[in-house]
């Protein structure tokens, strides 16, 4: 009998000195390419809420409750979950650096914590994305004996998650929106004056239309004992056949319960008020198509619904300002974050 309590003894004690011998981190490191523009991929990293659309884990363990808390995304956001499968746990991003890298810690100051980050570098036209993982185990020497059998199977769901991610970045539309110079804002309704407007889908077609359309405006506005207020805008609406219909718009002061608010050509009206997106664009207005679908990728990539029709404030005089330095101002409306 005492044979055998030194024999187990001496194998327990093999046990924890191979075991503290054993190395005390395990990491590893999956990739692929995708066929998306870095912008897009960000997006979809570096926010939790984003995360969750094509994270393996999301899909096996559909009652899982995900809760989100601090920023909306990059550092700073967190999310806890807590699932009969996929158990609970939390996660915080700590570091964010736009279209390269973004750091998370997992279960920060829990026996196991670990950290994942994701690495994208352009390729051409495409994003190659490495996401990594390590954990410290500590004291753990149970977690160190199964590291690399454990490891292997987190592989595999870091694989799976590269592919979901795949999947969603290159549905997206594939403009590169990482140049913009992007606000978010609340903005408050004003008066305008504004005429229904058509034309060809041509910057040529379009400028002769808004002339025109411009001309009636002031000569309204004069007519009324108006005051301009503002920088005159154009409201897209929608495209009818082969035209595009937008409202041609100039804000306005001094209306009173006399104005002709439904006149037969000239209409008074207000903006719309509330949370907006507004990019700033500095150049032709030929080149404005570019900027509304780098616009529309950066809504689609970060989740963000629309709220209305968005419009354009042409803020520089073009008879008096070179075309590369023309300044306009896109607004596009959003549901609240």
């Amino acid at each position: 009998m005492q044979k055998v309590l030194y024999w187990v003894m001496a194998s327990f004690a093999v046990v924890i000195i191979v075991g503290f011998a054993l190395p005390r981190t395990h990491s590893f490191e999956v990739s692929t390419e995708i066929d998306a523009q870095p912008a897009s991929v960000f997006a979809l990293v570096n926010d939790f809420r984003r995360f969750s659309l094509w994270a393996p884990w999301a899909d096996s363990d559909p009652n899982a409750r995900f809760i989100y808390s601090g920023s909306s995304r990059g550092e700073g956001a967190t999310m806890t979950w807590d699932g009969a499968i996929i158990g609970s746990g939390a996660q915080a991003i700590t570091e964010s650096r736009p279209f390269e890298y973004v750091g998370i810690a997992m279960n920060q100051g829990e026996a196991g914590e670990a950290r994942s980050w994701f690495r994208l570098m352009p390729g051409t036209g495409t994003t190659i994305v490495h996401w990594g993982f390590e954990v410290d185990y500590g004291l753990n020497i149970v977690g160190r004996y199964f590291a690399s059998m454990l490891g292997s199977v987190v592989a595999r769901d870091y694989q799976a998650g590269l592919a979901g991610l795949k999947e969603l970045a290159e549905s997206l539309p594939r403009a590169d929106f990482s140049d913009l110079e992007i606000e978010h804002l609340i903005v408050e309704p004003v008066e305008i004056a504004y005429l229904p407007t058509t034309s060809r889908p041509e910057p040529s077609a379009i400028s002769e239309a808004m002339g025109k359309a411009y001309f009636e405006i002031l000569t309204f506005i004069d007519e009324h004992e108006l005051q301009d207020a503002g920088a005159p805008m154009s409201i897209t609406r929608t495209f009818s056949g082969s035209e595009i219909v937008f409202d041609s718009a100039i804000p306005v002061r001094g209306v009173t319960e006399t104005a002709p608010r439904d006149g037969v050509t000239v209409k008074l009206g207000k903006t719309y008020g509330g949370p907006v997106i507004r990019v700033r664009h500095v150049g032709s207005y030929r080149d404005l198509n570019v900027t509304h679908r780098k616009i529309t990728a950066y809504l689609a990539a970060l989740g963000i619904e629309r709220n209305g029709a968005a419009w354009e404030s042409y803020v520089s005089d073009p008879g008096n300002t070179p075309e590369a330095e023309l300044l306009t101002y896109v607004y596009y409306p959003i549901k609240q974050i």
